[in-house]
């Protein structure tokens, strides 16, 4: 009987430990990974082998509906256009498509399985840090918005009213914007006395802002994200928690995204409206300009006076409540392909990648399919009981070439 050898990199050359990021410029080389399986008529693994199986690292991205940037996948070069260069990526990595209206986009499976790494990630940071998932409704009375003034000013242009309801005139405009408003109606309900504080939540949700120049990710009319909101005591506790909430994203940015982030405070001209202080993380993009990433507010009692959120504290007095809101969005997403793509596609942290190795089976003769493919399955069970994403392309509809193309185009991904 013949044999196959098998010849595979440690799997701690692939992984580098997250805390490396902190220290040192997170960037990716797209690594000469592979797995050579050779065939002699054998079923187990041995010595020398002949027919090739290709393992490629790599996670799977899936991009746009562009159609003509997706015919023969070619991609603008970042140099010469990076806004180009941009879109190619998303639509030849099947990350995201343009939706039917104007500035919404679909979200395909790939692109919104790096935003499940996200969501992972930062779940469980938020639990840890004792705040509680809920969900609150898509719309909120016109009214609402009216009760504080500097938010109306500051999110007015960017608001989507329901006028129409059932085919009949709604008496009351419904907004569809941020939630800081109907969150305070709520807490205005719940909490009574200091032994209700804090009271910290989270949202996982789709929001609605009527942008007028959009891109995938970066900036669209719906987007997905987190926002957290809490309520505090003292002022003490509301900072404290905003600077919490800055560091975790940060934290994220540097150890699961390696995008190194700058954090640090907004102007007052750049605060969310309605906020006292906003915290932001900002990093540098492969165009040389900045993405906000993740934002923190301290909103200090703006809402809380609005809306009448009071709380009776040890002393018996009635007192305003101290807030907070935080949060990221996809546009985090756009900010991992900006950052680390090249004229090659996509590429993704290990960390936040759908898939992390590819396996592609090539064999030669007819007679070598059925053990090279078996030799792969084999491979493929290894590499999953490791922990490791791995994804089995044997696939006979696409040459190994074209596997090769489209495989690198979703982007390998490890610092070797």
């Amino acid at each position: 009987m013949g044999g196959l050898s098998l010849r595979l990199h440690s799997l701690s050359s692939i992984f580098v430990a997250p805390s490396i990021y902190r220290h040192s410029q997170p960037i990716f080389r797209r690594p000469d990974f592979h797995i050579r399986l050779r065939s002699v008529n054998a079923s187990g693994f041995s010595a020398q082998s002949a027919v090739e199986t290709e393992v490629s690292v790599s996670p799977d991205g899936k991009a746009a509906n562009l159609k003509s940037r997706v015919q023969d996948r070619v991609i603008t070069p970042r140099s010469q256009d990076f806004n180009a260069w941009y879109l190619d990526v998303i639509a030849n990595a099947e990350l995201a498509d343009y939706g039917p209206v104007r500035g919404t986009m679909v979200i395909r499976p790939y692109g919104y399985a790096i935003w499940e790494a996200i969501q992972e990630y930062l779940n469980a940071k938020f639990k840890e840090t004792g705040h509680n998932n809920m969900y609150f409704p898509q719309f909120i009375p016109y009214s609402f918005i009216e009760k504080e003034a500097s938010h109306v000013e500051g999110f007015s242009p960017e608001l989507a009213l329901v006028t129409i309801g059932g085919g009949k005139e709604l008496e009351e405009k419904l907004v569809r914007p941020t939630s800081e408003t109907i969150v305070n109606h709520m807490f205005t309900q719940w909490i009574h006395s200091y032994r209700d504080l804090p009271l910290m939540v989270n949202q996982w949700a789709n929001v609605t802002r009527w942008e007028m120049r959009t891109k995938p990710f970066v900036r669209t009319l719906e987007f997905l994200w987190q926002e957290g909101h809490t309520a505090h005591a003292t002022l003490e506790e509301a900072e404290k928690e905003a600077m919490q909430m800055i560091d975790i994203y940060t934290k994220f940015a540097y150890e699961q995204a390696a995008i190194p982030v700058i954090a640090g405070r907004k102007s007052k001209v750049e605060t969310f409206a309605g906020a006292s202080k906003t915290y932001t993380i900002e990093g540098m993009m492969g165009d040389r300009k900045a993405l906000q990433a993740g934002t923190s507010h301290n909103l200090g009692q703006n809402f809380s006076r609005a809306f009448g959120t009071q709380f009776t504290d040890e002393d018996g007095q009635r007192q305003y409540v101290w807030q907070t809101s935080w949060a990221i969005s996809t546009r985090f997403v756009g900010g991992i392909i900006m950052t680390h793509g090249d004229d090659a596609g996509l590429m993704l942290p290990p960390n936040v990648a759908p898939v992390q190795v590819v396996i592609i089976p090539i064999w030669k003769k007819p007679d070598e399919k059925g053990v090279v493919l078996s030799a792969a399955v084999a491979v493929n069970e290894v590499l999953r009981s490791a922990g490791i994403k791995v994804k089995l392309d044997n696939s006979e509809q696409r040459t190994p070439g074209w596997k090769f193309n489209f495989w690198e185009m979703k982007g390998g991904s490890f610092e070797d």
